[in-house]
């Protein structure tokens, strides 16, 4: 992973963000710190899973159509709280 001082960055941000394309994630440091990480769209919807919309996926649920399914509430007493 390279890595860039912020200032470095945001002068050639068009560069960083074609790295992070063509090379993969590429680190954004401030004072010697890594404070944030760029990558491409490819690896996030990766890793985000986001390859298929709520709709689609609850779609394809076991439980699509059901209509007899109950959900039972749970009715024991709220833990309590020392404030």
């Amino acid at each position: 992973m390279h890595t860039w001082q912020m200032q470095t960055a945001k002068a050639q941000f068009s560069d960083v963000v074609r790295r992070a394309a063509d090379e993969g994630p590429q680190e954004i440091t401030v004072h010697g710190r890594p404070v944030a990480v760029v990558i491409s769209r490819e690896l996030f919807d990766h890793l985000s899973g986001t390859s298929e919309s709520l709709v689609d996926f609850m779609g394809h649920s076991p439980l699509c159509g059901q209509e007899d399914i109950r959900f039972e509430r749970d009715r024991s007493l709220p833990r309590e709280v020392d404030l």
